[in-house]
């Protein structure tokens, strides 16, 4: 019994006296992959649609002949 004591002592102690270390967490990179952007630029397509849409109301309407 006497051992079994000892024994859970010194267990005691070697695990306490190593849960004070501290060492910096290892951390996985994050990996972030964008789509290559192409060449062709669809800026151009808001302004025309609207003049579409806006040249097609004035013919309807008769503004425009």
């Amino acid at each position: 019994m006497k051992k079994l004591l000892t024994a859970a002592a010194i267990a005691a102690t070697a695990t306490s006296a190593t849960a004070g270390a501290y060492s910096d967490p290892i951390i996985e990179p994050i990996v972030i992959i964008e789509d290559a952007s192409s060449s062709f630029d669809h800026a151009w397509l808001v302004p025309v649609m609207f003049i579409l849409i806006l040249l097609t109301s004035m013919t309807r309407h008769g503004y425009y002949d």
